[in-house]
């Protein structure tokens, strides 16, 4: 398994952020893992195909919103909540809080 970038938080932009955000998809991903705390790459519950999600999932990660950890044979993937909340006080709670 090949290993994946991740943006530094430093280096993450607040429209990289809210465009990554602006599809329903990625924001139901983004709902899962805040609830979940960590959700292995299958068991997100979206109404998309694998590589659909995948994308979606990529999309996230190049714009700094999860980590990906490898798990076995699996990828974990976990919102980077608190990076965000350093780098963007309030914005990313606000949005899972109006999107619930």
């Amino acid at each position: 398994m090949r290993a994946l970038n991740h943006p530094d938080i430093s280096a993450v932009s607040l429209p990289s952020v809210l465009n990554a955000l602006a599809d329903e998809i990625r924001l139901t991903v983004v709902r899962q893992l805040a609830e979940a705390g960590g959700v292995v790459c299958g068991q997100f519950d979206v109404p998309v195909s694998m590589s659909t999600l995948s994308h979606h999932l990529k999309v996230l990660r190049e714009a700094g919103l999860l980590r990906v950890t490898p798990e076995g044979s699996f990828r974990r993937h976990e919102l980077r909540l608190s990076e965000m909340e350093a780098r963007f006080p309030g914005v990313l709670s606000s949005i899972l809080q109006a999107s619930s």
